[in-house]
């Protein structure tokens, strides 16, 4: 017996829909882990009663638990989302393991409880990442992941900026539970967006193309154009080409359970996953060390700190869509290679900030402004570059590979190597500020996305022709 057509089918399963679901899940993860760290140590203070001298160290383990599980669960994520039916099941069960982390943070009053809460909130943001990625590609093809990618990595930097200047302003009036309370309210609409989104592969049993016709041909369009462009430039994918990508038959066990593992022998997709390590290295080295250095040069407390970031995060959110979408019709190859390489001189342009008043701070805040358009130059390119390259690995071997390809393994190796990123992120740059101060600080980071611009001109959207006649 047939079931009966689901209650708004259409716009459930529309490319908005889903594209926004997406969003606001990884929108959701990014503003508890923001709303959360601040306030991590008078949450140790004022409940688990700790010494002074020990509250440091406890937040250290307690942000190292968060970053331990989402490297450690990335891969795992991948695997089963790539295996099941349906993505919908394992992003939801993602947020029910975010809920939970919350309410033992919000009530937890033991340092157990409150690690066991991290190491769930870490497990969380893996499976979001991982399958949200994925779903995101199911719906709306490679030729239009770019400027998605892009659109929505805009949207959340709000909640990665807003987070914890909120959280600190809603502690100081109104507690923990109104910190808590608003974190509750963005997990409810966040539950009922992924409990109402369908799927386009689980919409297409009923039929309803005539339905969404525009929508659905948008995004068809997308990739059979896509598809086109890419097979003017590169015909029909040659059979010779095609060769180049075949998997040998003999394959290892581990290779067949996590096959993946295989495209990881190609140097494209190893400087691809370079490119999301690097880039979240940076975004964590502006976390760690916008706060230290805006006390040290102004005096700023807090929320101003946290105030400046808008500098920082505004031209994401602004050009993010549009590099995104040069992404989509100029390959990656380009944003990596312009993105990365004009980082180098804003990054060390940091330097000319100074001690001083109204006239240092806008400086800061225009240098700042500077590196958040290399920031959105460089947002789409890892992504893309990585889809790009398994697609070919997937095409070639769609028997080894299995129905859905392998792209949430993808998503889940890219997600456990940008954790890593922000992990790493902060201890180098904590370090070399430390020892050899801000200004040589950034000039070590910038000689970082000097050599990935270069790696990027030789590896990424394949060799330049002058090499390959080499």
């Amino acid at each position: 017996m047939a079931r009966s057509r689901p209650i708004g089918l259409a716009w459930r399963s529309s490319t908005l829909f889903i594209v926004s679901t997406v969003g606001i899940g990884l929108f959701t993860d990014l503003f508890l882990y923001g709303l959360v760290v601040p306030i991590l140590p008078f949450i140790l203070q004022d409940r688990v009663s700790l010494p002074e001298d020990q509250i440091q160290s406890h937040v250290s383990a307690l942000l190292a638990a968060y970053a331990g599980a989402s490297v450690l669960f990335s891969p795992p994520a991948g695997i089963i989302a790539d295996r099941v039916p349906t993505r919908q099941a394992p992003f939801l069960i993602g947020l029910l393991a975010l809920l939970a982390a919350t309410l033992m943070l919000f009530l937890g009053k033991t340092i157990p409880v409150l690690i066991v809460a991290r190491i769930l909130q870490g497990t969380s943001a893996a499976v979001v990442w991982t399958i949200g990625l994925a779903l995101v590609l199911d719906t709306v093809g490679p030729g239009n992941l770019g400027k998605t990618i892009g659109s929505i990595f805009g949207f959340i930097s709000i909640g990665e900026l807003a987070a914890p200047v909120l959280g600190g302003v809603v502690y100081e009036k109104a507690g923990y539970p109104g910190v808590f309370g608003m974190g509750f309210a963005i997990l409810a609409i966040d539950f009922i967006m992924r409990l109402l989104l369908i799927e386009k592969k689980v919409a297409a049993q009923w039929e309803v193309h005539d339905d969404r016709s525009e929508d659905n041909t948008e995004e068809q369009d997308g990739t059979s154009a896509d598809q086109e462009d890419a097979n003017e430039e590169e015909p029909l994918l040659r059979k010779k080409e095609e060769d180049g990508y075949k998997v040998p038959q003999g394959q290892s066990r581990v290779v067949k359970g996590f096959p993946i593992l295989y495209c990881l022998k190609d140097p494209r997709l190893l400087v691809a996953l370079l490119l999301a390590f690097n880039q979240a290295t940076l975004l964590a080295a502006f976390d760690a060390t916008i706060p230290t250095e805006a006390e040290q040069l102004f005096g700023f407390d807090s929320l101003e700190s946290g105030l400046l970031f808008i500098a920082l995060v505004l031209p994401y959110l602004v050009l993010g869509p549009v590099a995104g979408w040069l992404v989509d019709r100029y390959g990656p190859k380009p944003a990596a290679v312009l993105g990365f390489g004009y980082l180098v001189p804003v990054l060390i342009l940091l330097r000319l900030a100074r001690p001083g008043g109204t006239s240092q701070i806008v400086i800061y805040c225009v240098l700042l402004a500077l590196n958040g358009i290399g920031l959105a130059i460089i947002g789409s390119p890892s992504i893309v570059e990585a889809s790009y390259v398994v697609d070919l690995y997937n095409k070639a071997n769609p028997d080894f590979f299995g129905e859905q390809g392998p792209y949430a393994q993808l998503y889940g190796i890219n997600s456990m190597v940008f954790s890593l990123g922000l992990t790493l992120g902060p201890l180098i740059s904590g370090g070399l500020k430390d020892s050899i101060g801000y200004g040589n600080m950034n000039i070590v980071i910038a000689m970082l996305c000097l050599t990935t611009a270069l790696l990027s001109v030789v590896y990424v959207g394949g060799k330049p022709k002058l090499l390959q006649r080499r």
